[in-house]
């Protein structure tokens, strides 16, 4: 577990159309779960931009907490995992066209996209912050061009319509008045925009680990303040597929022998060096 070659990707995804052409009838009468175990094959949506959830390393190969999760899913449903890069926004926006079947992506529960996708228990919590650009003195976000991932709950905490569930372990702050929005297609991209020297955003709110990534990758970010939400993530479905219910159920049940075998706390220590299966605070 832990890498998958671009290449990898492609002539999996090659397999997978090929097998799915493959008795059409029989297929037609399965339901989603059914249909995945008998290719073999379970195709997950994965961002290569966005480290340390996943990404590609010096190798080529994807890498990440996000990746050996989905491959530990796919190992305890006895199928090959094919994780296939997908834009953020094509997930968050739900009905995939049969693309990919789940996503291990990060992505926040929250009222909103529950309307198009169906979650499980949570995997991983995590904490939203914000840094600023290196050169840049500032103690709030106030009258600052801000950077964030479009289609994010980042960007929704700062446009405040960002709507989360306590009792998953969320908690929200207020957000800042007077800020410019500048989104990107993934979050990483501010500070790497930062990085070649481009300076037309002043700060940047994503996840407190892919900041403490970027500073320990030697990026100019500086952090500031202390978290403004916490999140649940959980494993992603698109709704729009009718017969979901038995994978998302199963999947649900592997997320939590994940947890109760130290599977999870494993991968967190490794990518993160702390165990972020538990609510953030």
């Amino acid at each position: 577990m832990g890498s998958y070659r671009k290449g990898a990707i492609a002539i999996g995804a090659a397999a997978l159309l090929a097998v799915s052409a493959v008795a059409p009838t029989a297929a037609q009468d399965a339901d989603h779960l059914q249909r995945i175990m008998d290719k073999g094959i379970i195709v997950m949506s994965t961002d290569p931009l966005y480290p340390p959830q996943s990404f590609l390393d010096d190798a080529g190969e994807i890498v990440g907490f996000d990746l050996d999760v989905g491959a530990a899913i796919a190992d305890k449903l006895g199928v090959q995992f094919v994780p296939t890069p997908t834009p953020w926004d094509v997930v968050a926006s739900g009905r995939w066209a049969d693309r990919m079947d789940f996503s291990v992506g990060s992505m926040t529960i929250t009222p909103e996209r529950q309307e198009k996708i169906d979650f499980t228990r949570p995997y991983r919590f995590d904490a939203a912050g914000v840094a600023l650009r290196e050169g840049v003195e500032a103690d709030s976000l106030e009258g600052l061009n801000v950077c964030v991932g479009t289609a994010t709950t980042y960007f929704q905490w700062l446009d405040g319509t960002l709507t989360l569930t306590e009792e998953l372990g969320a908690f929200v702050t207020d957000p800042p008045e007077n800020v410019n929005i500048v989104t990107r297609d993934t979050d990483r991209i501010c500070a790497d925009e930062w990085a070649s020297g481009r300076a037309d955003t002043d700060a940047w709110v994503t996840s407190t680990e892919t900041i403490r990534q970027a500073v320990e990758e030697g990026l100019p970010v500086v952090p500031l303040g202390d978290p403004v939400f916490g999140e649940p993530l959980a494993v992603a479905f698109d709704n729009s597929v009718e017969d979901n219910d038995a994978l998302v159920a199963r999947v649900d049940e592997i997320v939590g022998e994940l947890r109760d075998e130290g599977v999870l706390t494993e991968l967190s220590m490794k990518w993160y060096d702390q165990d972020l299966t538990t609510p953030a605070e």
